[in-house]
């Protein structure tokens, strides 16, 4: 078993063309959410790339979980990009880094830390997602009824919507909605690669300028909509994507602050470098 340092109770992330906050929030004893952020330029255009992460408060560890798969993560995903690799291989690999990465943390018999794992690769062309769980990523536009949201729950409330039993408010009012049904962890079935264990890997091509927002749910659970985070975040992320980060963090926390929240936000098409 080895240790890793948990994520601080509020951390942000500058990488100039792109920023991320994570905050405890107001009701959690330490921060479970974890996020990495880092920029590569290549000979098609500057890359970003981001991973965020929340650890299941059920499983143990869980804020060493999500800092470990993150951490994994990043890495290997950066690598691809200065590689000219394939991004949705690279995803995969990604996880999988993460999966053995939250492997080391267990005590063989009995621990079975999870996290939630969100990665995004913002190309010059095309954004590459890829995700296990419930943390979100979304495209804000303006005006706001062109933002959109690019990922599906996998969580109780989520499948009751993609199979239409339900709208997503009332499925998000059941008491289980947020138990989720896909997750990064290390139990054997994870990493044996089943298949209802894989995750999700879809490209995005955005229609023009914009934002990606990549999130926990301590931000989306208060405000779900794409078109009202796009009023929140808008027009401020195009050029200051760390103050608009630092602004959405607090509207969560002024929300109630429930659950910790994580933001990243990508401005795009990304500047290019003087």
């Amino acid at each position: 078993m080895i240790s890793v340092p948990p994520p601080p109770n509020h951390s942000e992330a500058d990488a100039g063309v792109a920023a991320g906050v994570s905050d405890r929030g107001l009701r959690h004893l330490r921060n479970e959410d974890a996020m990495a952020l880092a920029s590569q330029q290549t000979p098609d255009g500057l890359v970003v790339v981001a991973v965020v992460c929340d650890g299941v408060s059920s499983s143990p560890r869980p804020d060493e979980a999500a800092q470990a798969a993150a951490e994994a993560a990043l890495p290997v995903l950066l690598a691809a990009v200065r590689d000219g690799g394939d991004a949705g291989d690279a995803s995969r690999a990604a996880v999988q880094a993460g999966r053995e990465a939250v492997a080391e943390l267990q005590e063989p018999a009995n621990e079975r830390s999870a996290t939630t794992f969100l990665s995004a690769v913002a190309a010059p062309a095309e954004v590459t997602l890829c995700w296990l769980g419930d943390s979100r990523a979304y495209w804000l536009a303006q005006p706001a009824s062109g933002s959109v949201q690019l990922t599906r729950d996998d969580s109780v409330a989520g499948g009751m919507v993609e199979a239409g039993l339900a709208s997503e408010e009332a499925a998000m009012a059941s008491p289980h909605a947020h138990v989720l049904t896909r997750w990064l962890g290390a139990e054997a079935a994870d990493l044996g690669g089943d298949p209802a264990r894989a995750p999700h890997v879809e490209q995005y091509s955005p229609p023009g300028t914009g934002v990606l927002l990549a999130c926990s749910d301590g931000l989306w659970n208060y405000l779900p909509d794409a078109a009202d985070l796009a009023g929140l975040a808008l027009p401020r992320a195009l050029n200051d994507p760390l103050g608009a980060a630092v602004d959405m963090v607090q509207f969560a926390v002024d929300a109630g602050g429930a659950d910790n929240i994580t933001v990243v936000l990508i401005p795009y098409p990304a500047p290019e470098p003087p």
